[in-house]
């Protein structure tokens, strides 16, 4: 059997303890699988002697991260610790510019220091594996560049934020308020210590952007991606969705069009029926959509230890098998500066409004539809709340440009008492 692939492991929190913990207890199996045996040569992270469920006295200890990556008896460099900046950078840029391959969990680092990254693992031969970073113990990394190498990809959906979904969940089985939901799930420590990184929708975001830059062979560009978070989703919006075949996600999407890329994560409307409006809890799931293969949809524990460190180790195993691949699926030099474009694609949208109790309202607000361009394709008014009769309408397909000129135009007839809300509503 050839020589061990060694491990430094920098940051022994819930994943990098579950990483620990597979070596350890699955050595054989992982011996038999790789051809050769895979073992943890010294660890790092910021506390030496907590209690982290798994014995880490037979490794070697660096305080300094950057340390650990550079070590003799380090062949893979495993950062675990996250950040975009800071230490976690500054160590898997050490660790590449030594030579040696990186797995990495971190995807607000790679979305937005992937290029340059990536750069430099292909100018001193190393790879920069992330299957960790999107999705959990989805393989969707490998799928992208390796599975579906064959197809060009249409499009990529997906809900990639457990914390998110399971919000959305809670207020629509629960009846729960968004802030009772909220609460459930901060209790339960499902939220970011940041929690807008969860329901900002910039978790999330970081992982859309890596995915399109695989799908899309593009340079990853995080800054392009629009964002919009679940917080102004109401028990109304869930309600009144539900009433009429849908359920609302936080989704992730991204097309390459003829006016260049979207990418754009904000809550939409999905059939109710769909493998997306089914989809409850904190689980997650990815739809490619390939020339060749056609859909592909594919479900699964989007965080946790076992989910994740499961991530890591199937990176690790590629590396102990000799597998080499470019770290968005193409050489780096290869991947294009896409130009950033809106998500107009023509889609169906939600409309949510409360109109004045005064004769005519109705007939004002769908002629301001008309005068857009956005037909109606249904409409309910519900009971007056308040001397306001809330109406909700399912346009037709149209594009935001013309949404936000009819809603534009709606305002300013003085029958809407606040702002509509709009949702795209995605058919997957």
């Amino acid at each position: 059997m050839s020589d061990p692939l060694r491990l430094g492991i920098a940051g022994l929190g819930t994943v990098g303890a579950g990483v620990v913990k597979i070596v350890r207890q699955k050595a054989t199996l992982l011996a038999e699988r790789a051809g050769r045996p895979v073992v943890v040569s010294a660890v790092s992270a910021r506390t030496r002697d907590k209690d982290r469920g798994v014995p880490l006295s037979s490794y070697a200890w660096e305080d300094d991260p950057v340390a650990l990556a550079t070590r003799d008896d380090v062949d893979v460099f495993v950062e675990l610790m996250g950040g975009s900046d800071g230490p976690a950078k500054a160590a898997v840029e050490a660790a590449l510019a030594a030579g040696k391959d990186v797995v990495t969990a971190n995807k607000a680092m790679l979305a937005h220091h992937g290029q340059a990254l990536a750069e430099l693992a292909e100018a001193n031969g190393a790879v920069l594996r992330f299957e960790a970073a999107v999705a959990g113990g989805i393989p969707v990394i490998k799928a992208l560049t390796e599975s579906l190498a064959g197809n060009d990809i249409q499009r990529v959906v997906g809900v990639m934020n457990g914390t998110c979904n399971y919000i959305l969940t809670r207020m629509e089985d629960g009846g729960l308020t968004y802030e009772a939901a909220f609460a459930e799930a901060d209790a339960l420590g499902y939220l970011e210590a940041d929690p807008t990184l969860d329901v900002g929708g910039i978790d999330a975001g970081h992982k859309l952007s890596l995915l399109a830059a695989i799908a899309f062979g593009t340079q990853v560009d995080f800054d392009a991606v629009e964002l919009e978070g679940i917080g102004k989703v109401t028990i109304d919006d869930i309600r009144q969705a539900a009433d009429m075949g849908f359920r609302i996600k936080l989704l992730g999407v991204s097309r390459m069009t003829g006016r260049g890329l979207e990418q754009s994560m904000a809550p939409c409307l999905v059939p109710a029926a769909s493998p997306l409006g089914q989809l409850a809890g904190g689980t997650n799931m990815v739809v490619i959509e390939g020339d060749q293969v056609g859909q592909i949809v594919m479900r699964g524990a989007g965080a946790g230890e076992g989910p994740t460190a499961s991530a890591v180790m199937g990176d690790v195993m590629d590396i102990a098998r000799g597998l080499r691949v470019s770290t968005f699926g193409r050489p780096a030099g290869t991947l294009a500066r896409a130009t950033p474009a809106k998500a107009t694609a023509a889609a169906p949208y939600y409309l949510r409004m409360a109109l004045v109790d005064r004769p005519g309202a109705l007939a004002k607000a769908a002629q301001a539809l008309g005068e857009a361009g956005v037909s109606i394709h249904r409409m309910r008014q519900y009971d007056h709340v308040d001397d306001a009769a809330p109406v909700l309408i399912v346009t037709h397909k149209t594009t935001r440009p013309s949404l936000d000129q009819a809603l534009a135009a709606m305002m300013a007839t003085g029958v809407v008492t606040h702002e509509p809300v709009a949702l795209r509503i995605e058919e997957v």
